[in-house]
């Protein structure tokens, strides 16, 4: 005869017997993060700031996660079909983005005319800021200008007749260049093109007198002697042009970056977005990573998510400002 103490235990034994292959297919059916390849939405066509920064970060990454990153370019609309593609994505740390500034400025610029935007800045989360490249100032070489003050007392005599150029209406060189013309108190009048080519070529064909232009699009003109520099837009003078002084030194309340950044969609787990956060503070530091930002002369400027956050913030409402100042313009 069994006790009925023995046949509770054999029972107990029975049942735990049972429940150990479930809980097994459960925890095997969890995927650990991550156990597939990933994709990086940039929202722009291959070769642009945000393409050439996506592709120098992608091999760092994929050491340190140990999956593929696969890149995916989805153009169209000034980045904003791109944008809304990876913050409508499944949250799952698998679809990733690497975007520009102007992941703030589209939306505002959608509301400006009355048109629902594509997306929301709280639709993602940031992971990382990977690099921060402040424009510079630069006027063709047989300009009369040698300082921004020449330049300023200039535009104060003639209003609205010095011609600048941007890469595009609301873009990413021209919001700069209403700001700075806000702090010194100056109008001049827009010349936008198509993008950073072709309004590097209005000024270097006399259509336009100057631009705000990503410091490795100007280097070898300015080394050949055709454009001159009068200032930075950063927060600091750069390495590379250290006689340069920034619009700040000079009294001017400008600070303004082409910075790129590493997103997720927003309702990414928290455990996979702490996972992506490490991986990112590891690729910046990667030699082969830093090697390919300085090929292309873009500095890195690595900021965690927390300080992206902030930084992001209040990157986005000096830009909108700046928007709502330049208004609807058809």
């Amino acid at each position: 005869m069994i006790s009925l103490a023995r046949r509770f235990s054999l029972m107990r034994l029975a049942m735990l017997a049972i429940s150990i292959p479930l809980l097994t297919s459960g925890a095997m059916g969890q995927d650990v993060y991550p156990s597939r390849p990933i994709q990086i939405v940039v929202p722009f066509p291959p070769g642009g700031v945000a393409d050439v920064v996506a592709r120098a970060v992608t091999p760092a990454l994929e050491r340190i996660l140990k999956q593929p990153m696969v890149i995916v370019n989805k153009a169209g609309a000034a980045g904003a079909v791109g944008m809304q593609f990876a913050a409508t994505s499944k949250p799952d740390g698998y679809t990733l983005m690497v975007a520009l500034v102007s992941i703030s400025t589209i939306p505002e610029v959608d509301q400006l005319f009355g048109r629902t935007p594509a997306y929301s800045r709280e639709q993602f989360a940031p992971i990382a800021r990977l690099s921060a490249d402040p424009p510079i100032l630069v006027v063709r070489s047989s300009a009369p200008w040698k300082t921004v003050g020449d330049l300023i007392a200039d535009a104060k005599r003639r209003p609205r007749e010095i011609v600048f150029s941007s890469s595009g209406l609301y873009g990413a060189s021209h919001v700069p260049m209403e700001i700075f013309m806000h702090a010194a108190g100056i109008k001049m009048r827009h010349l936008p093109t198509t993008g950073g080519a072709p309004a590097m070529t209005a000024v270097l064909g006399g259509h336009a007198a100057m631009w705000a232009s990503p410091p490795a699009l100007a280097f070898s003109h300015i080394k050949a002697g055709s454009l001159r520099v009068l200032a930075n837009f950063g927060g600091q003078r750069l390495a590379a042009l250290p006689e340069i002084p920034t619009l700040k030194e000079l009294g001017y309340n400008v600070e303004y970056y082409l910075w790129a950044g590493l997103f997720a969609p927003r309702d990414t787990p928290a455990t996979v977005l702490r996972l992506l956060r490490g991986a990112a503070r590891q690729a910046v530091d990667d030699p082969g990573f830093k090697s390919a930002m300085t090929k292309v002369e873009t500095p890195v400027a690595y900021l965690d998510a927390d300080e992206f956050q902030k930084f992001w913030d209040e990157d986005a409402k000096m830009l909108s400002e700046a928007i709502r100042r330049v208004g609807k313009v058809e």
